[in-house]
């Protein structure tokens, strides 16, 4: 699939609408370069310290987290609403379990400015260097949102990745539309 190097706000529409549905999907490797996706609803597109970043949360207790602070990069891949299988199927099984990429069928491709991999079948991917962590702490939350969202207290730790690049197909904008 043939993907064009794309302005890295052009798709925050469509990736704001799928992050609040389905959700997206957040693409790391081990150590040993096997490649692991994980469904994300919360992260943010934006600018800091003047550069385009996106900023994923990942609970302490996934296995991504662990492959996170092994890397210096990840992705984010748009699926396509043929692909919700996908992203329901990351989101309630763990790599250390399962091969998603071999179980699914997804097609791992190297990243064109970082080393961590994308999802080739995904019409639009970021590419994101990590260039701050951010562990969450206890007691630092509202009262409210943290024991609604953290009842066991299993907190996020905030990765800040600034954008290297963002990928997408010619369709890109009407398979996304719909």
């Amino acid at each position: 699939m043939q993907k064009n190097t794309v302005n890295e706000f052009m798709y925050v529409e469509e990736t704001n609408r799928l992050m609040r549905g389905d959700g997206i999907l957040l693409v790391t490797e081990s150590k040993s370069g096997k490649p692991n996706a994980m469904t994300i609803g919360w992260g943010l597109l934006g600018t800091m310290w003047r550069r385009p970043m996106f900023t994923v949360a990942v609970r302490l207790s996934r296995y991504t987290h662990k492959l996170m602070e092994e890397s210096d990069s990840f992705t984010v891949c748009l699926p396509t609403p043929e692909m919700n299988d996908w992203a329901d199927f990351c989101g309630n099984n763990s790599g250390r379990d399962v091969d998603k990429f071999k179980e699914l069928g997804m097609t791992a491709s190297k990243g064109s400015s970082v080393k961590a991999p994308y999802i080739a079948e995904s019409p639009v991917h970021y590419e994101c260097k990590i260039i701050y962590r951010n562990p969450m702490n206890a007691g630092q939350l509202k009262k409210e949102v943290e024991s609604e969202v953290y009842p066991n207290m299993d907190l996020h730790v905030l990765y800040y990745g600034e954008v290297k690049g963002v990928y997408a197909t010619n369709d890109a904008k009407s398979i996304l539309r719909i």
